[in-house]
Order: C-alpha cells, then structure tokens, then sequence
C-alpha cells in the first residue's frame, strides 16, 4: 500500500478534470476522466522527441556501463592480478569521496564535450556500487570451471566470454536495469552539460514544459474564468505534473516485470543464504 497507494493518486490525477483536482474529490479513482492533461503536454511533439533522446541516452549508456563494468570487475575478482588490493583501494576510494560539481564541470568543458552525450556517459561509466556488486558474483562463481578451460588451452578472453558471461545473465540483467534507471531518470548531468534544446532529456524537458505550460495556463484559465468558462475545461498545474510523472514511470514500468526474477537475484548478491 505504501508503494502502489502514491501511484494510483497520481495516475487518478492526470485523469481527473480541473474541478475535481481543485475540489479535492480525487482519491483512490479517477474523476470526469479527461485526457486535457496528457494533450497540453504531448500536442507540441517536442515530448517525443525528448523521449527519443531519453531512449538513446539509456541505451548507449547502458550498453556502455555494462562492458566497463564487466571489464572491470572480472580481473579483479581474481586474486591472481598484481597490484589487485591497490586497485580496489582506489575505486572505493571514489564512493567516499567525489570532484564535486565545479570541478566536474571544468573538467567536462576542457576536455570539449560539452552540449553533447559523452558528458554524460563518460563521468558516469562505472558505477562503484555495480562494481562491487558484480566483481561479488564473479567471485562466487566454482573456479575449477576457469581451470578446466585454462587446462585445454582457453585464455581469459575465451573463458569470459563461453563461460562467465553465460553464466552471469542474472546479475547483468540486474545491473542493466539499475544502469537503465538511473540513465532514464537523470536530470541533473543533462541540465549541467547540455544547452541545446533539441537534445534535452525527458525529465529535464517535462521541467521545462511544466513550468511555461503551467504559466501559460494560468493566464489562460484566469482569461477564460473571467469570461465564464467551465471549469472542467482548464488545466491546474497539479493535474500537469501528475500527467509527466505518469508519462516518466510508465516505460519503466512496461520494462521492469520481464527483469524482476534477475532483479531479485541482483540484490541478493553478497547476502547470508540460509
């Protein structure tokens, strides 16, 4: 009740009209259904276009942190490598402490790739969270299977790929959707690192449409409140950021079911089995 109470106010929100919102009516079920909402946010199509640059900005950059992350997680899982401690030592160093934002930015601007995506992709590569989490797995894993293949003869690029990968579906599963949440959700990068408009990711973009819609409608609905418009055809900034929160959580939520049995397994990673 906790999680799905929230959810249903809001999408019972976005479908309510105006009167009801500003009544109080609306609870746990939609009121005079209208989709007034949705249209003032999608009719202009810049919405679909910030979806699309969302889908490319999940997907490249998910794509990406999953080989880095596997990349580096694998050799130092193995106590083989030299200087393994070190290494670890420095990447958990990185979770205690950061550049911060200035710092950050300067470093963004010098290196030229400001107002595009590998501003985004680049300081976010590696998480040292899912490092953690999958050099775990890794380490579980019965290492007479990487013995018997080194024995006939198989390198670690073989053994990974025929043997590791394969048998590591479950936590790559669950960290692409850590990795694709995170990439769907950001917000902040986008707003720092990039200025053109047409690039702007949908968080950033519902932001920005909420706010002028809202004004505009305002000033709308106070010309036609004046005139003696009904109600139930003027929009109220709530039933606005109702309608985006919707619009945000709904692709994650089509995805989500099809990886809830990896998901499980991800998190339990590193737990006390009974």
């Amino acid at each position: 009740m906790l999680t799905l109470f929230p959810f249903i106010h809001v999408l019972s929100t976005s479908l309510s009209s105006s009167r009801a919102i500003m009544s109080g009516e609306v609870f746990l079920w939609p009121k005079e259904v209208t989709f007034t909402s949705f249209n003032n946010l999608i009719e202009d199509g810049q919405l679909f276009n910030a979806m699309k640059n969302t889908v490319l900005i999940t997907v490249v950059g998910t794509s990406i942190n999953i080989v880095a992350t596997i990349m580096a997680a694998y050799p130092l899982s193995r106590k083989r490598l030299k200087g393994r401690n070190v290494l670890l030592m420095i990447i958990t160093f990185t979770m205690l402490f950061g550049g911060g934002i200035i710092p950050n930015y300067i470093l963004i601007k010098t290196l030229g790739i400001m107002n595009t995506y590998w501003a985004l992709w680049l300081p976010g590569l590696i998480s040292t969270y899912n490092f953690f989490v999958m050099k775990s797995f890794f380490e579980g894993l019965p290492p007479e299977l990487e013995e018997s293949a080194a024995i006939d003869g198989a390198n670690d690029l073989y053994i990974i790929w025929k043997i590791i990968l394969p048998l590591s579906m479950p936590i790559i599963a669950a960290l692409t959707l850590f990795y694709s949440v995170t990439w769907w959700n950001s917000y902040m990068n986008v707003l720092m690192y990039i200025t053109n408009s047409g690039k702007l990711s949908l968080m950033v973009k519902l932001l920005q449409m909420i706010d002028t819609t809202s004004q505009s409608l305002l000033n709308t609905n106070a010309t036609n409140g004046s005139e003696g418009a009904s109600i139930q055809t003027m929009v109220t900034p709530e039933g606005l950021r109702a309608a985006a929160i919707i619009i945000s959580v709904l692709p994650i939520l089509c995805v989500y079911p099809f990886l809830q049995k990896y998901f499980v397994k991800g998190v339990l990673i590193g737990s006390i089995k009974g």
